[in-house]
């Protein structure tokens, strides 16, 4: 055999890759047997050692048992995941691409000394295991999976939300639209027919920027309001801006000059969402003042409300301490950036209501969760609810400190001043993972909705959503109200969208569920010294997620699946509400939730709801204090990365994002959708994937696999849609009847906020985003407020008639 025989570079190659490839496999596989798992990855990985074997021997036979591998590899995997071409891809690969390899002239004149019609049978016998997985991969492409196809009804069934009345059809004078929280413009000048046609129509860039100081979590979830001819908006760095409404050009800008005694790197996060709105002539007082009748209300991130002159921008000195009040006071110590409200408050004819965010899993001895009111005209404090003393609501009396550590409301309130009632989104007692200390109160008030009364701040009525939290589950969407149709009449609603995927659906007057409630068996055994609730209330409107299985898991590869599915079957997993523990659990939905901050859109008139659910998992961990404390590498470091000290508990608390070692989710896609719903059923008529990685992915190919949004959808009596809370950059306008997508452009930066809609003097009518990115979900940052319309001179459209007769 001569020197040239005995040395052959291809076959050196490919018995490297093979062996090596089928080592890894091999070793994952039996390791995944071990834990109750598939035993495919175990028999492929001893087959591609065998191949990687015959190539070294350069036996004809490589080729013919590399394609009996092909075709049974084929064969599982539609088995696993049927037609799902995102959850065949990497199960397919690899093995496709080595399989060609293996068809190359240098390979194949390699293996071996049979003659001509043996290599060709050999190769033949590949070649069919190559065209059977080519033709998965191509029947996958073209099957229609995970979308639902179908149309909601157009009439309008309903007259405008009760508070209709009380805002100009061309303003949007709330965080979501009106007290509210509908995230609906009676506007009509946009339509299925002409969404294609906007372009921008004016568009700046704040200058607040991130800098090199400020916590990861900067983001930009800010939706500005639009008041007569002026917008009003907020930075992270709580900055407000007035812009021209129909030009975008500056008329003022305050900076309160945020400080911090330690940097803004130590603080958890900066979010600024948005400011509050007050009109004395709103409400007809009889002698509106010369100066401020006009204010507005901007929370910073120093834990201040500050009252503004909504036509110079300059402080209402008439309000608390020249134009502030300080909401440290009978708060107690925290560290800096550990209270302050992240939402804008709620503001009623006489009060500004505010809550707080508190740091999560930081502490047992955190600030209160007191929701205050005060005047909204001079500042002073007329009541409070503390959840840890809610009985309590006079004004606390000066050097008196709130409960430590109650449950907060981070999130945003609505109004019903008809009824008169404020109703509270409640997070819980932190720490978020570990609850043996939680308090009574505690127990009664988290994680669930809280109606008080608006001019005492009394309790009214509460409803509890998630039983001894353990999972993250506040309620991060702002409550929303209108009038339902039902099959006993019209009734004020309050509809709770939740991170569990519930929406639940109560008489806003006295609490009680309009769409049944049913408590439900859920996974038992906490961690020494906790414990958990037997059930959990479920909505029958509901948009949680399928258990996941080990067959959910995903890569871009049968390597990083591989990875995923041992650490699935590592983790502890009895489906929603698996209890955290020592050795990990997996949080399903995670702590982003199907719904979080951004909650729902509602069309009150078509009794239409319109969603954008998001599935992504997460794990968590509780390491015991002792194990900590031996560890080489202390919290905050590579190992363990996250942890949080959570003083006051014997764990430290690690919850991270459930992810490959290549930062790809181990879960299947799609893992976002927009979806439409008939209120009046209570049915989903449609659902699409919704986005592409094509800014999430190590090369920009826009796939359509359905990313998770973080931030609202805007719904408009034209029957179109908007959202731009997705992890890639753009701006997409959906068909409200169809939620087929009409039309998209392309953001500067992450959209990770909820835009509305509004309209100038002449009638057009403008889509305003903000684009400025996430920090924590690593979109791409920015400053950017962009305005959107139809060119000038489209006719504009009046809102339609209400229905006679209806409310």
């Amino acid at each position: 055999m001569s020197a040239a025989r005995r040395f052959h570079p291809a076959i050196i190659v490919t018995t490297v890759v093979f062996a090596v490839l089928g080592a890894a496999v091999l070793i994952g596989g039996i390791r995944l047997v071990g834990l109750g798992g598939s035993p495919y990855y175990a028999v492929a990985g001893a087959w591609t050692l065998l191949v990687a074997l015959l190539v070294a021997f350069r036996s004809r036979l490589a080729l013919p048992t590399y394609g009996v591998l092909l075709v049974a590899t084929a064969a599982w995997s539609v088995w696993e995941v049927r037609w799902d071409f995102w959850q065949l891809l990497p199960r397919l690969d690899v093995w496709f691409v080595l399989g060609l390899w293996l068809l190359l002239p240098w390979v194949r004149r390699g293996l071996g000394d049979a003659s001509g019609a043996s290599r060709r049978s050999g190769s033949a016998v590949l070649l069919v295991g190559l065209a059977v997985v080519a033709a998965v991969g191509v029947v996958g492409a073209v099957h229609r999976d995970h979308d639902l196809a179908g149309e909601l009804p157009m009439a309008r069934v309903a007259g405008e939300s009760a508070d209709a009345a009380m805002r100009p059809d061309a303003d949007w004078t709330d965080y979501g639209g009106s007290p509210f929280g509908q995230r609906y413009s009676p506007l009509t000048q946009i339509t299925p027919e002409n969404v294609s046609g906007l372009e921008v129509a004016w568009k700046i860039q704040t200058g607040d920027t991130p800098g090199p100081d400020d916590p990861t979590e900067t983001t930009s979830e800010n939706t500005p309001l639009k008041i007569g001819d002026t917008v009003y908006l907020c930075t992270p760095h709580s900055r407000v801006i007035a812009v021209d409404a129909a030009t975008g050009t500056t008329r003022w800008r305050f900076d309160p000059q945020i400080r911090s005694p330690v940097g803004f790197k130590h603080w958890e996060h900066m979010t600024c969402r948005g400011v509050s709105y007050h009109d004395d002539a709103k409400y007809g007082t009889a002698a509106p003042r010369t100066t401020c009748s006009r204010r507005l209300f901007l929370p910073t991130a120093d834990a201040r409300l500050i009252a503004l002159d909504a036509d110079s921008g300059k402080p209402c000195a008439d309000f608390g301490n020249a134009g502030s009040v300080d909401l440290r006071a009978n708060i107690g110590p925290f560290t800096p950036g550990g209270y302050y409200s992240t939402s804008p408050p709620a503001v009623t004819k006489d009060l500004v209501i505010i809550g707080g965010h508190v740091t999560d899993n930081e502490s047992t001895n955190e600030p209160s969760g007191v929701i205050r009111a005060f005047d909204v005209h001079d500042g002073h404090l007329v009541w409070n609810w503390d959840p840890g003393n809610p009985g309590a609501t006079a004004p606390i009396a000066q050097g008196e400190t709130y409960t430590r550590n109650s449950p907060n409301v981070w999130s945003l309130f609505s109004v019903d001043e008809g009824l008169g009632i404020v109703y509270l989104p409640m997070g819980n007692q932190t720490p978020d993972q570990f609850a043996a200390g939680r308090t009574p109160t505690s127990e009664t008030y988290g994680a669930g909705i809280v109606a008080l009364d608006v001019a005492t701040g009394k309790v009214r009525w509460n409803y509890q959503f998630t039983h001894h939290d353990l999972w993250d589950m506040d309620i991060g969407g702002q409550p929303t109200l209108m009038d339902l149709q039902t099959a006993d009449g019209v009734k004020p609603a309050l509809l709770a969208s939740t991170k569990q995927g519930s929406v639940y659906v109560l008489d806003r007057r006295d609490g009680t569920p309009i769409v049944p409630i049913r408590e439900v068996p859920r996974p038992q055994g906490a961690v020494p010294g906790d414990h958990t609730s037997p059930t959990q209330p479920m909505s029958d409107l509901n948009f949680a997620p399928p258990d996941l299985r080990e067959r959910d898991m995903w890569g871009t590869t049968p390597l990083d699946q591989l990875w995923c599915r041992v650490r699935f079957r590592s983790l502890r997993y009895e489906g929603m509400f698996t209890p955290p523990s020592e050795q990990g659990s997996l949080v399903f939905p995670g702590n982003f939730g199907v719904f979080d901050w951004g909650g729902i859109s509602v069309d009150p008139a078509r009794q239409l709801m319109l969603i954008n659910p998001s599935y992504m998992a997460f794990q968590s961990r509780l390491i015991p204090k002792e194990k900590l404390e031996k560890m080489e590498v202390g919290p905050a470091k590579s190992e363990t990365e996250g942890v949080k000290l959570a003083k006051g508990i014997p764990y430290g608390i690690e919850l991270s994002a459930f992810l490959s070692p290549l930062g790809i989710p181990c879960q299947a896609p799609p893992w976002g959708y927009v979806a439409g719903v008939d209120l009046r059923t209570g049915t989903m008529a449609w659902r699409h994937k919704n986005g592409t990685i094509v800014d999430s992915a190590p090369l920009p190919i826009p796939m359509p696999l359905g990313v998770p949004s973080l931030g609202g959808m805007v719904t408009t009596a034209g029957g179109v849609t908007f959202l731009t809370g997705t992890l890639d950059y753009y701006v997409r306008g959906y068909d409200v009847r169809t939620g087929r997508k009409l039309w998209q452009a392309r953001l500067p930066a992450g959209g990770q906020a909820t835009p509305m809609t509004y309209a100038d003097a002449s009638g057009r009518q403008y889509l305003l985003v903000t684009a400025g990115g996430h920090g924590s979900l690593g979109t791409k940052q920015g400053d950017w407020v962009i305005a959107y319309a139809l060119p000038k001179g489209t006719a504009p459209v009046s809102p339609p008639p209400r229905p006679a007769g209806t409310p």
